[in-house]
């Protein structure tokens, strides 16, 4: 056996090392929910810049890799932190009379493949390594998608990947112009993706199913939450947070807005799930306005109370204990606003069909409120016998907690 390893062609093993490398490299996709790579997808379908952070060897690349190869792009990959700032801007080209002429600028030779394809996946990678200057010219680049005099194809899509600054080799905190050009992404792994896929199969990665008939209600009902918000809390419209890490990440601006507005369009077309569309929200006008604006969306969706008071038979309330909450105390609302007999009959039946199809803790506060507002010649209803027993515990309950409450304070 030694004699024949001996003899072997060296060159013919560097063949067989490449069929085995081919067979390693050999995996398929299949159909699975992954929110991050979900909300990779639609903004990247949405067509804004995203910005993947996650620590190295996450899989950052990879997953890049993997998305041209499903969406069937030319993935050009351009290293931010090994280019001068000329190579996003553009490199002066003297011609024959500068003097009336000028000087334009000529773009890289990547930027002209791109150029040429007409489409493809532009991965710039390393970004939090790139210095001030680098990201500086990476600006219009984002924006524009220009390089020197070259305009990039719109079918062109932006995608970035950054380490922490902690992780980084001699890593920068992006500047604040830049990081609010972005979508941002936390890219983690998950335990069973990782070992599935190195078992041979990875999730597919597909755009989101955009149903035609919805978009101008995806529209109107995007315009309405980011407005809405907008109006109520003025403040939210632009606001550079105070730290300079915080600057290099997702923060409020009328440019944030009108990307996040752009996402929950596309999010509602593709009826997204809660989870992705919190997760592009979030990475586009930071965790606080974002979640307010998660919260309003939901209030958004909750039923009008005059309806209800209209038809309480055929009430549907919301499943989740907070949102039925709020539909409660609105329905109660709009009695004290409007005090008549009928509508105070009707509160009743809806406290007592939350009462049948929920927790009944969520009526306690509505039930109180409601007796309340009872008029001197309004007759109780039958229905509020089933409520009693509800109101009466909860008391109880309150006062055997302040009772105990006293007992430990003494």
């Amino acid at each position: 056996m030694r004699a024949t390893r001996t003899s072997t062609d060296p060159t013919r093993q560097l063949d067989v090392a490449a069929d085995l490398l081919a067979l390693l490299a050999d995996t398929t996709t299949e159909p699975r929910f992954d929110p991050q790579l979900e909300a990779l997808t639609l903004a990247v379908a949405a067509d804004l810049p995203v910005l993947l952070w996650g620590e190295p060897g996450i899989g950052k690349t990879a997953a890049l890799t993997q998305l041209a190869t499903t969406l069937d792009l030319p993935l050009t990959t351009v290293i931010a932190s090994v280019h001068e700032p000329s190579d996003f801007s553009g490199l002066p080209v003297v011609g024959d009379d500068p003097a009336t002429q000028g000087v334009p600028m000529a773009p890289p030779d990547w930027a002209v493949r791109l150029v040429d394809a007409g489409r493809g996946l532009l991965f710039l990678d390393e970004l939090s390594t790139a210095p001030p200057a680098v990201q500086a010219a990476l600006l219009r680049l984002v924006l524009e998608r220009r390089i020197g005099s070259l305009c990039l194809p719109a079918e062109v899509r932006i995608v970035a990947a950054a380490n922490p600054r902690s992780s980084a080799a001699d890593g920068w905190e992006l500047s604040p112009p830049l990081a609010n050009r972005f979508v941002h992404l936390r890219w983690t792994h998950d335990h069973e993706v990782v070992v599935r896929g190195m078992a041979g199969t990875w999730p597919q990665a597909t755009l989101p199913r955009l149903d035609p008939h919805q978009l101008p209600q995806a529209v109107t009902f995007a315009r309405r939450a980011v407005c809405g918000l907008l109006s109520a809390r003025p403040t939210l419209v632009h606001r550079l947070p105070t730290g300079e890490a915080d600057r290099g990440g997702p923060w409020p601006s009328p440019r944030s807005w009108e990307m996040t507005l752009r996402l929950i369009a596309f999010a509602t077309a593709a009826d997204t799930s809660r989870e992705v569309l919190s997760m592009l929200v979030r990475g586009t006008v930071g965790d606080g306005p974002g979640l307010e604006l998660l919260a309003s969306l939901d209030r958004m969706d909750l039923p009008d109370p005059e309806v209800l008071l209209a038809d309480p038979t055929a009430a549907v309330l919301p499943e989740r204990g907070d949102l039925r909450q709020i539909v409660l105390d609105g329905v109660v609302e709009a009695v004290r606003r409007r005090p008549e007999r009928s509508r105070w009959d009707a509160a009743w039946a809806l406290l007592v069909r939350a009462l049948e199809t929920g927790a009944p803790d969520v009526v306690v506060v509505p039930a109180s409120t409601l007796a309340g507002l009872r008029r001197d010649d309004w007759d109780v209803p039958a229905s509020i016998e089933r409520l009693a027993g509800v109101v009466s515990l909860s008391r109880r309950a309150d006062q055997v907690a302040a009772r105990i409450a006293a007992g430990a304070r003494r």
